[in-house]
């Protein structure tokens, strides 16, 4: 085990250089290029109060455009819903805070009954048997899912549809390219997945069809028939969803789906500059011995009473390498805790109506947009909370002179779908107000005339 000693004199700095062979530190970085070094000092300036340190870092801080300071339209697998109160107030209860994994069940029944509520929550939202204890994120819950259809299915080749978020296909084709997973992708033309073209793609070599829905550009896809063509060739089924939709929208358990994960940082957990975010992982119960991660299960004890434990930890640090269904090791158990306080504090009543001031947002906001001269929708399909505008100019020169008016207006697609260059990805959650897109309406009609 390595030591927590840290050598603080020159002495023993050079008894430590010694054990491990060198005479200095530097010739610990003979392999570091001459070039990639700094050949000056650090421009770090005197100690100063720690007040003055405190008003430095603010001023830092306030440079940020941040979704505080300015009205986000942001979207594409993370999004600024509202997050009710209570949730920092729980998180940050040492017995939550400084926990960690629960291997002694008789010492960690909190935080076990939290992470049960929390699979209970998630399978009941995406209509499944069971869900784990969650992942990293989503885009890592799609790789496991697609590592996991070809471990049931026993097949190398999955078919992705195009809409499908291009950096979770990016995670994908990492995680295949070890085992000589083969991805084939399916065409969306117009927006959605061309189910005659899939149809083609998916045969008896194919583990599993990977839909997501409401896809990437923001239109909802015929779940149903996609689980017709999966099924037919005996693959799996995997939807992408957003948990936040599904309080509106149909369970993809319910429409076929085999497996559903997602990202669950609408679900109370904070933008945070790209993360820490939630995996949502659910499947089918005959699934569950391939599920990755972990299981949190209800039991009673010898005297009858309630008790919780973890039931399933078929991964890496538990069992055999070989044997394992995943080699992650963890999840952001803090990340579940807030998803768990923020399904509990709205109820199934305050999901609907996040989902439905969403969509209504959603829909006022692109009608607007589309009634400024060039501006049009790219896609005419139904969409949710999501949609992708085709403007006259440059999206990031658009995005870049609203920045300037605090409006942070969308993600041009240019850099993660170049067929779609001219085309900018706007996302409308519940907080958005009507003077917020009408203003942001203004702001585009004056940036593309």
């Amino acid at each position: 085990m390595a030591s927590r000693y840290i050598a603080n004199t020159p002495r023993e700095q050079q008894a430590m250089l010694g054990t491990i062979g060198v005479a200095a530190i530097d010739d610990l970085l003979v392999r570091v290029p001459s070039k990639a070094r700094l050949a000056r000092p650090l421009a770090i300036g005197p100690a100063v109060a720690e007040s003055d340190l405190i008003r430095e870092l603010r001023a830092l801080a306030a440079r940020n455009a941040d979704a505080d300071s300015h009205v986000c339209f942001l979207g594409a697998g993370a999004y600024d819903h509202y997050v009710p109160s209570p949730i920092n107030h729980l998180i940050s209860r040492g017995e939550f805070f400084t926990a960690y994994t629960p291997y002694q069940p008789e010492a960690s029944q909190g935080t076990l009954r939290t992470i049960y509520e929390y699979q209970t929550m998630i399978a009941d939202l995406t209509g499944m048997d069971v869900a784990n204890a969650s992942l990293y994120d989503g885009a890592s819950s799609l790789a496991e899912a697609v590592l996991m259809a070809m471990a049931v299915t026993e097949r190398a080749e999955v078919v992705l549809a195009r809409g499908v978020n291009p950096l979770y296909r990016r995670v994908v084709a990492a995680y295949c390219d070890g085992p000589g997973i083969r991805l084939r992708e399916t065409a969306s033309p117009d927006g959605v997945v061309d189910l005659d073209g899939a149809r083609k793609l998916v045969g008896g070599k194919t583990a599993a069809l990977v839909v997501q829905s409401p896809n990437f550009y923001g239109c909802l896809e015929d779940i149903g028939a996609a689980a017709g063509i999966a099924h037919a060739a005996g693959a799996l089924l995997v939807i992408v969803s957003d948990p936040v939709n599904l309080g509106v929208l149909e369970a993809p358990g319910r429409l076929g789906a085999d497996i559903v994960i997602g990202e669950g940082q609408g679900l109370g957990v904070p933008l945070s500059f790209g993360g820490p975010y939630l995996g949502v992982f659910a499947a089918k119960q005959a699934l569950v011995r391939r599920m990755p991660g972990r299981l949190v299960g209800a039991t009673v004890d010898r005297d009858g009473r309630r008790g919780f434990v973890l039931t399933l930890q078929t991964r890496e640090q538990h069992i055999r390498r070989a044997k394992a269904t995943s080699n992650i090791c963890t999840n952001v158990a803090l990340c579940a805790l807030m998803a768990t306080i923020y399904m509990a504090t709205l109820g199934k009543e305050g999901l609907v109506r996040v989902g439905e001031l969403s969509a209504a947002k959603a829909h006022y906001a692109a009608e607007r947009l589309s009634q400024v001269p060039g501006v049009s929708l790219r896609f005419g399909g139904p969409f949710f909370k999501e949609f992708t505008l085709r403007l006259p100019k440059p999206p990031e020169r658009v995005v870049a002179r609203l920045l300037k008016q605090r409006i942070l207006a969308g993600v041009a697609l240019k850099s993660l779908d170049r067929q779609l260059g001219d085309c900018l990805l706007v996302a409308v959650t519940e907080k958005r107000t009507r003077a917020e897109i009408d203003a942001f309406a203004e702001a585009l009609g004056r940036a593309v005339a």
